[in-house]
C-alpha cells in the first residue's frame, strides 16, 4: 500500500484536504465568486446583517428566492441596535451567473526589481460575470456589510488570498534556508557548526515582534498591498529559519553516522550531494509536521502585523485586519458576524492543515510503508 492510498483512507486527513482545496479554489476564483468589489461601499448600508432570503411575496404568492432593498435606519441610543428599512415593493430575484461589477481575470501587480516603490501591472481579461447575485436593485450580502458598507463575503474571499498564500510563500523561503543551513551545520560540525548555531540562537532570542514594530515606524506609508505582502513574507521567513535549522542539525548529527551515508562518502560522494540526496530526505517526516504548523503561524503573524501597522492595512482586506474589529465592543456584541466569519475561517484553516499534516506523517512513515 503506497502513501497516497493510506492518505485516502484517513478520513480526518481527507476532510482537511477537502477544506483546504475548497478554500484555495475559492480565493483564487474570488473575482468570479464574489458578488461585489471588496472596496465598494453601499449607500446607507453600513453594518447590515446577513441579507434575508424570501420565497413568497408579501401577498403570499410563491415567486422563488428573492431579496428586498435594505438600508440602515435610526440607531437606538440606549441599546445601540440599528433599525433596518426594507423596501418590500422592489423584489430582486436571486440567480446564478449574473452580471455585476467588472473585474480583470489574471491581473497581477508586481513590484519592479529595480524600484521597490513602483509596480508593473499585468493586465488581465475583462469580465463582469459572477457566480451568483441579485438581478434587481437589492444587494445580496450573505454575511452582511462592515462599518464602511462593504460586502463582508467579498472581502473574506479577497482577503483569503493574503492570509492563505502568505504561509505557502513563507515556507518556500524558510524551509530551504533551515534545511540547508541545518544540514551543513550538522554534517560538517566543528567551527562551522558553532558559528551557525550561535547565529541561530541570536535570531531565536531576538524579540521579533519589537523588530517588526520598529520597522513599521521607518517604512514608507506609500507601500502597496503587494509590497507589504512581500515584505511580511521576507521578514517573517528570515527570522523563522533558526528553529528549524537547529532541529535539522540535531537529526543530521545522527543520520550522518548511518551505513548508507558512510557508503556514499566512501564512494566519493561530495558533501553537498550527500546532504541533499541522502541526509535531508530522511528528515521528511519532521519537515511535513513542522510545515503544517508553520503555515498557520504565518497566518497568525500576518494578523498581528496588521494590528501594529506593518501588515495589510485598510482598505485592502485580509483575514488578519478584518479581525481587528474585535477591539470594538459594540460591533462584537451587536454585529458578531463581522468578527466570527474571519475567525472561523482562520480556525478551520489551521485545523485543516494540522489534520492533513497528521495524515501525511502517518502515510509517509517508512515503517508503515513496509507493512
Amino acid at each position: 500500500m503506497n502513501w497516497l492510498q493510506k492518505l485516502k483512507k484517513n478520513s480526518l486527513a481527507r476532510f482537511g484536504a477537502i477544506i483546504l482545496l475548497v478554500f484555495y479554489l475559492a480565493v483564487i476564483g474570488a473575482d468570479f465568486i464574489a458578488p461585489y468589489n471588496p472596496y465598494d461601499s453601499q449607500p446607507n448600508g453600513s453594518l447590515l446583517p446577513p441579507t434575508r432570503i424570501y420565497w413568497v411575496s408579501p401577498e403570499g404568492k410563491f415567486i422563488g428566492p428573492h431579496i428586498y432593498p435594505t438600508i440602515q435606519g435610526d440607531t437606538n441610543l440606549e441599546t445601540g441596535e440599528r433599525k433596518l428599512i426594507v423596501d418590500f415593493k422592489q423584489p430582486s430575484p436571486l440567480a446564478l451567473f449574473v452580471s455585476g461589477p467588472e473585474y480583470r481575470l489574471f491581473q497581477l501587480s508586481l513590484p519592479l526589481p529595480t524600484k521597490w516603490d513602483e509596480v508593473t501591472i499585468i493586465p488581465g481579461i475583462p469580465l463582469n460575470l459572477h457566480l451568483f447575485g441579485s438581478t434587481g436593485e437589492a444587494k445580496f450580502n450573505i454575511l452582511g456589510t462592515d462599518e464602511q458598507g462593504r460586502d463582508q463575503f467579498s472581502r473574506l474571499l479577497y482577503g483569503g488570498r493574503i492570509s492563505l498564500f502568505i504561509g505557502i510563500f513563507g515556507i518556500i523561503i524558510t524551509y530551504p534556508l533551515g534545511l540547508i543551513i541545518g544540514g551543513i551545520s550538522g554534517y560538517f560540525g566543528g567551527v562551522i557548526d558553532s558559528v551557525i548555531m550561535r547565529l541561530a540562537e541570536v535570531l531565536m532570542t531576538f524579540p521579533s515582534i519589537y523588530l517588526l514594530a520598529a520597522l513599521s515606524g521607518v517604512l514608507s506609508p506609500q507601500l502597496t498591498s503587494t509590497q507589504r505582502f512581500l515584505l511580511i513574507v521576507v521578514i517573517t521567513s528570515v527570522i523563522s529559519w533558526a528553529g528549524l535549522a537547529r532541529v535539522i542539525r540535531g537529526q543530521v548529527l545522527s543520520i550522518k553516522e548511518r551505513e548508507f551515508v558512510q557508503a556514499s562518502l566512501a564512494m566519493g560522494g561530495k558533501p553537498i550531494y550527500i546532504i541533499l540526496r541522502h541526509i535531508l530526505p530522511q528528515t521528511a517526516t519532521y519537515v511535513i509536521i513542522s510545515a503544517t504548523l508553520t503555515i498557520p503561524s504565518f497566518i497568525g503573524a500576518e494578523a498581528v502585523l496588521s494590528l501594529i501597522g506593518l501588515g495589510i492595512q485598510q482598505p485592502d482586506p485580509s483575514w488578519g485586519n478584518m479581525l481587528s474589529l474585535a477591539s470594538n465592543a459594540s460591533i462584537l456584541v451587536l454585529q458578531p458576524w463581522l468578527v466570527l466569519s474571519p475567525a472561523i475561517l482562520i480556525i478551520l484553516t489551521v485545523l485543516s492543515f494540522n489534520l492533513l499534516g497528521d495524515g501525511l506523517r502517518d502515510a509517509l512513515d517508512p515503517r508503515s510503508l513496509q507493512r
